[in-house]
């Protein structure tokens, strides 16, 4: 069997590239230049090939070969770093994976800037996404397809999850602003929007599966996710009730507009934390739901009223997005 270059090898390669030369990069390994000299001259027996150009300078050019070998070099060595912080992490206690169900329904801004602190603090911590609607959140934890679930539609409590309420977003009818309903300038009735299609989100979960949810046309498309509602509300083929962080953008350019709907059970939409009772998270998920629920908290109280600047203008002060 040939032998394989090792990681010190590689390292001493990689130090005595950046550095320059062979007597620069012993003083940074705080080696003998003379251990530089044959550990590098190793390297290139077992490749085959001459990695450095010796030409009596002091300087230390890489051969064409010796460019050719540097970026393989360096993910060698950034892949085995990474190995090592995992083996480490998990000596620790932190989790080499997680699994994360997250609802439609929390604001993109929150996902992105709690999703990026994480990539920053847990480098070695592989993250598994799954965006969902509705039940299928609860359904996914309960199935042990995620480990933590990030969303809303709590149907009952079970004893084998854990629920904790991390904030909410705004659930608000809209429709397309040359759509017949936009016409109406009054208060519009249960009678008024009977008739019109109504867009709805099938959930895909079995806890929910029969139920509707806020349906009051006789006439309902349904489709399988909230972007494609959205689509479709834009596109003026009916009305529905979105997330007040998706549509924001849309009201504020006028593509859609605010339906001033009582029947409509308006307001805000709670999202909870889920995970099993019986599964703890470890320090990469307790930071996960801690950093969810700081972001979710910049929405207003679900006491609080539809601010009246969102209905005219598309602004809804506090939703994060």
């Amino acid at each position: 069997m040939e032998a394989n270059p090792t990681l010190d090898q590689l390292q001493v390669f990689l130090a005595v590239a950046d550095a320059g030369s062979f007597s620069a990069a012993a003083r940074q390994l705080n080696r003998a230049q003379s251990v530089v000299s044959y550990t590098i001259a190793n390297l290139e027996a077992q490749l085959g090939v001459s990695l450095f150009a010796r030409n009596g300078t002091r300087q230390s050019q890489l051969t064409e070969a010796g460019r050719a070998m540097l970026s393989d070099a360096r993910r060698i060595v950034s892949d085995l770093q990474v190995m090592r912080a995992k083996a480490k992490s998990m000596v620790q206690g932190l989790e080499p994976e997680l699994s994360l169900a997250i609802s439609v329904m929390v604001p993109m801004g929150a996902t992105l800037s709690v999703l990026r602190e994480f990539q920053q603090r847990f480098p070695a911590v592989s993250l598994r996404l799954e965006v969902a609607e509705l039940g299928r959140i609860m359904e996914l934890v309960m199935t042990g397809r995620a480990s933590i679930g990030i969303g809303g539609a709590i149907l009952e409590q079970d004893d084998a999850l854990t629920i904790e309420r991390i904030g909410h977003n705004y659930l608000l009818p809209a429709v397309a602003r040359d759509h017949p309903l936009a016409k109406i300038s009054r208060t519009l009735s249960l009678a008024d929007v009977r008739e019109e299609t109504q867009i709805v989100v099938s959930d895909a979960s079995d806890l929910t599966a029969g139920r509707n949810f806020n349906v009051l046309s006789y006439k309902t498309w349904r489709v399988s996710d909230m972007a494609t509602k959205l689509q479709l509300i834009r596109g003026g083929l009916g009305w529905g009730g979105l997330p007040a962080s998706i549509m924001r953008e849309d009201l504020r350019k006028g593509r859609v507009v605010h339906l001033d709907l009582p029947a409509y059970e308006r307001g805000a939409y709670t999202l909870y934390a889920i995970r099993k009772t019986e599964r703890p998270p470890g320090p990469a998920g307790a930071w996960l739901i801690s950093a969810f629920g700081t972001s979710l908290q910049n929405c207003p109280g679900s006491h609080e009223k539809i601010p009246v600047e969102f209905q005219n203008a598309g602004e809804l002060v506090g939703i994060s997005d």
